[in-house]
């Protein structure tokens, strides 16, 4: 235990951030603030390997302009300064001719430039091509991994064997062909790579919920060395409408002393990495202890793979158990991170280096609904998944393909969820705009296919309201959403502002980032929040006939009536939550993490009061029936375009035939 914590303090472990996604790459501001933060949280290297950056990869025999030339410079300067070991990397396996001494030649060029940088650690990476040889290397090379292999071994050599890092193109257990023992490309690869290179995998899935001791055990012995782990556990290139906040999770410490390291390919949005980060930091200082997550096998199948955070099992929720002193607790961690990230929330931040006067902000306010005048143009059939709770068996659509069918039963003078324009932020590259260090000083001072996911039953215990009272709530709720601001404001006294001139009201709670969290969780799993509006939801939509069969019989109100008003109450409040949430964090003086979060957070809450409205009309009187057959809305009330008519369809096909 003692030796795997020294290995994870004495720079022999490496552990930080790999910039590998695809999508727009950070810009040189951002990766310094990176290194300052790493610094903070106890992490050491960064690995350079953004997928779009023009000569990483697309481009990577083009050498470095002056300008280009010291920008890097700059960078790998302010990393060397905050203690964290800069990583460069190239990928030149879209279109290397592994036999051309010139292509070879002009590679090595390429990274002796960097060199001269100040650069003092290098890699290949070979992922994300086509697994064959062109006709010119066939004749020379006896494989693929052996083209491979001679490239690396030459450059590695030529560089004076710094630390270096390897990615093979068989990255994970599910690429590996057959699989990962009898992979006749991962053996070639563990038997001629020399020593001293370090190799990249990213566990059983390019996306790992789990990552076994077995597994790592096993992939060791075919490479003949600890290989280094690439975790794409928080990142979000591959899906446009997902950010993932929650905490570094399904990793046992014991992995630890049999990793060479764990570089997080985390969120394409910088700044919502906080809590990835911080929550990895925490892992890897944490003491190593046994647990049942271990034993998780690496072919456990698809469904399994997707739980709710709320799915009890006594061997899979570690904070269940008593704790140990020292062990890492993901959803304790959790807790740490956003204490700490609250006050990232408030410094003084914008994307173009601009002042901005806090208490003239105005958020965006999605209004709610009225339920007069609505209309719907076209009905989606949704894909469902049966699930079984105790004795009973629900059937829950996902929550994307309910939104599908019901945005259209919205009102057509609904306000429009078109996302308000943001200030241009610079291009992401190494000729962006130059930050300056005293700025940076004072920016950062020292304070594979998815599953439907199962659903737990809830109960709601709120004080029960009619029919009248309900929808005599809702119309003082329309009122005041419209009242904005008023000069009243102004008269506030300043006891109630804080120091960055936010009034205390509208200051984020640690409750408000929690549910921020819960709304953006994992990739496998939603925050326990998120699944409580989405059950409820569920509920509400199913057992609407109770409203409508007790108006078709003018019955007065029953237990089950009252149950139903009750939990819509419920939902309409945790959706008013949403939105308090989303109003203050629009108020907040770091525009930057505002930027990166709000996509997302608009997105979420339009698609939120859209679900809260058609509630609403479910427990409206007949006479609104007609008006959901007018076949007129605007475009925002559906969402996804012909990305989401693709999956829709997708997910029938699968229903009808398998």
């Amino acid at each position: 235990m003692k030796e795997s914590q020294n290995n994870a303090l004495n720079g022999n472990f490496l552990c930080g951030v790999v910039e590998g996604f695809y999508g727009r790459p950070w810009t040189a501001d951002q990766r310094k603030l990176l290194f300052k933060r790493m610094n903070k949280f106890g992490l050491n290297t960064y690995l350079y390997a953004p997928k779009d950056d023009a000569k990483h990869r697309a481009f990577w025999r083009d050498l470095y302009s002056v300008e280009e030339a010291e920008n890097l410079t700059s960078l790998i300067t302010a990393a060397e300064s905050c203690g964290i070991t800069f990583i460069y990397a190239l990928s030149p396996g879209l279109d290397l001719t592994f036999s051309s001494s010139k292509e070879v030649s002009c590679l090595k060029r390429k990274l002796q430039q960097v060199a001269t940088f100040g650069c003092k650690a290098f890699s290949l990476l070979f992922d994300d091509i086509e697994p064959e040889m062109n006709e010119a290397d066939k004749e020379v090379f006896q494989s693929f991994a052996h083209a491979q292999v001679s490239v690396t071994n030459e450059t590695f050599q030529h560089l004076n064997q710094p630390v270096f890092l390897f990615c093979p193109t068989e990255y994970c257990a599910s690429r590996a062909v057959p699989n990962v023992k009898d992979s006749g490309y991962l053996n070639t690869i563990g038997a001629k790579l020399l020593p001293g290179v370090q190799i990249l995998w990213t566990g059983p899935k390019v996306v790992s919920k789990k990552i076994s001791i077995q597994s790592i055990q096993d992939i060791s012995k075919v490479l003949h060395r600890s290989p280094v782990l690439w975790d794409n556990y928080h990142a979000n290139d591959y899906d446009q409408k997902r950010i993932f906040l929650g905490p570094y999770d399904g990793r046992s410490t014991q992995l630890i002393p049999q990793l060479g390291g764990v570089l997080s390919n985390p969120n394409c949005e910088y700044e919502a990495n906080f809590i990835a980060l911080h929550t990895l930091a925490q892992w890897s200082q944490s003491k190593p202890i046994e647990s049942s997550k271990d034993t998780v096998a690496e072919n456990d199948s698809i469904t399994s793979d997707i739980r709710l955070e709320t799915e009890i099992d006594d061997d899979d929720d570690v904070d269940a158990v008593s704790p140990v002193p020292g062990a890492y607790q993901p959803k304790l961690a959790l807790n740490v991170a956003i204490r700490d990230w609250m006050e990232e929330f408030y410094r003084q931040r914008t994307a173009d280096n601009r002042t901005v006067s806090l208490h003239k902000i105005v958020p965006p306010c999605p209004g709610v609904p009225s339920a007069s005048q609505i209309t719907t143009c076209m009905s989606v059939t949704p894909t469902t998944t049966s699930t079984t709770v105790g004795a009973k068996t629900l059937i829950v659509p996902p929550i994307s393909a309910i939104t599908n069918q019901i945005v259209g039963d919205m009102p057509a003078n609904f306000d429009s969820y078109i996302q308000p324009s943001m200030s241009n932020q610079p291009v992401n590259s190494l000729l962006g705009p130059p930050c300056a260090d005293a700025d940076i000083d004072s920016i950062e001072s020292d304070t594979d296919s998815k599953e439907p996911m199962e659903c737990v039953p809830t109960t709601d215990n709120e004080d029960i309201k009619t029919d009248n009272e309900y929808f005599k709530e809702e119309k003082d709720t329309d009122s005041d959403q419209m009242q904005i601001d008023t000069d009243d404001a102004d008269k506030l006294s300043e006891a109630s502002v804080g120091n960055s001139g936010i009034k205390s009201e509208d200051r984020l709670t640690h409750e408000d980032i929690q549910l921020l969290v819960d709304l953006f969780y994992l990739p496998f799993e939603h925050g326990s929040k998120g699944i409580h509006l989405l059950q409820e939801f569920y509920w509400l939509k199913t057992n609407a006939n109770i409203v409508t069969e007790n108006r078709k019989n003018q019955e007065q109100s029953n237990e089950k009536i009252s149950e139903w008003f009750s939990r819509a109450t419920a939902f309409e409040n945790t959706v008013k939550d949403v939105g308090r949430m989303a109003d203050r964090l629009f108020k907040i003086p770091n525009r930057a993490l505002l930027y990166d979060l709000h996509p997302y957070l608009w997105d979420m809450r339009g698609i939120l009061s859209l679900l809260n409205s058609f509630v609403k009309w479910l427990g409206c009187s007949k006479e609104h029936k007609s008006a959901f057959m007018s076949g007129d809305q605007e475009p925002w009330m559906f969402r996804g375009g012909l990305t989401a008519e693709f999956q829709v369809s997708r997910k029938t096909c699968c229903l009808r035939y398998f």
